[in-house]
């Protein structure tokens, strides 16, 4: 196999052609250098993915890429910040230059789209997981945070929900047929990027739904010293979910699953159309679930105790 610093040249080095602005020093020394723009907040967060936990190992390599990129970004979007670069972490366990290619071109694919410079990193050898470290701007005073939410808020979703949870529970049954909408949504889900900077001076807070849309209700939710009442018909289910999983199950998968990376916020009801409004100019739609309260709790929903996915307590809980 090729030395680490042969495969970093080779497959996690960007062409110069693609380097973007605030980048004085990327990838190949000890430490990239990197210029944020004059007054803006940097924001900064991190995720791993292990093969067999958050993706299956033998999910197509350039869809993995995608993904460990994706639900990276997915927290930049959750707080209305522009995304400037990332690290990445990869632990590869064998010396599978071909799927490494794969992986890289998914990566790159969406640092490109998302206007985000791949700018340093580490390769090792160890069971398959990667680390994923994203860097984005805000203009201080406009960053979305899971502490705005007020009493009498609007609770909204952006696109649709379970499609994570469907996608996963048609690949544990055989589907490969990587087209389907539910595979697509699971192996390679989008980051809102353009919804969370769209939503910057409308909504008082946002999450992104990683773990269920529950679970992270209940994180705004204690962030915000609030509680919330849902109306379960008016959630938006993915596409092929109730043909996939049956009604109830589709409706829990929406509640409970995870890995949908959609935007929950909290807006107040009068900036409700001014924000479907910019949303649909993206080609995105935002759909109200119901209403902040003041009364602490989840109202509306019956789950049977279920809230979301926990690494630690084995799964959903």
């Amino acid at each position: 196999m090729a030395s680490e610093f042969e495969l970093i040249a080779r497959y996690l080095t960007p062409a110069a052609s693609g380097a973007r602005a605030g980048v004085p020093l990327g990838v190949g020394d000890d430490c990239a250098l990197l210029a944020p723009q004059p007054g803006r907040h940097l924001a900064v967060s991190v995720d791993t993915s292990v093969a067999d936990v958050h993706f299956p190992a033998d999910a197509p390599a350039e869809a993995i890429g995608h993904r460990a990129l994706a639900v990276s970004l997915s927290d930049l979007a959750a707080m209305g910040a522009e995304p400037r670069w990332c690290l990445m972490a990869l632990a590869l366990g064998d010396d599978d230059e071909t799927w490494l290619a794969n992986f890289a071109h998914g990566f790159h694919s969406l640092c490109q789209a998302s206007g985000t410079a791949l700018v340093g990193g580490d390769v090792t050898r160890g069971e398959l997981a990667i680390g994923v470290t994203v860097m984005g701007e805000v203009i201080p005073g406009e960053a979305l945070t899971r502490s705005g939410a007020r009493d009498g808020d609007v609770l909204a979703v952006t696109g649709c929900l379970g499609g994570g949870a469907g996608g996963l529970a048609l690949w544990q049954r055989g589907e490969r047929d990587l087209d389907h909408p539910l595979l697509e949504r699971y192996l390679k889900p989008q980051p809102r990027l353009a919804a969370g900077l769209a939503l910057r001076n409308l909504a008082h807070a946002a999450i992104d739904i990683s773990d269920g849309l529950l679970a992270d209700l209940e994180h705004l939710l204690e962030a915000s010293g609030v509680g919330a009442r849902l109306e379960p018909e008016a959630l938006p289910l993915a596409e092929g979910l109730v043909e996939a999983l049956g009604e109830e199950a589709a409706y829990r998968a929406a509640l409970c699953g995870g890995d949908d990376y959609e935007l929950l916020v909290s807006l107040p009801g009068e900036r409700l159309d001014e924000a479907c409004r910019r949303l649909a100019e993206q080609g995105l739609t935002l759909t109200p679930i119901g209403t902040v309260s003041a009364e602490p709790g989840v109202r509306g929903v019956d789950i049977g105790g279920a809230h979301g996915w926990q690494h630690f307590h084995g799964g959903e809980s």
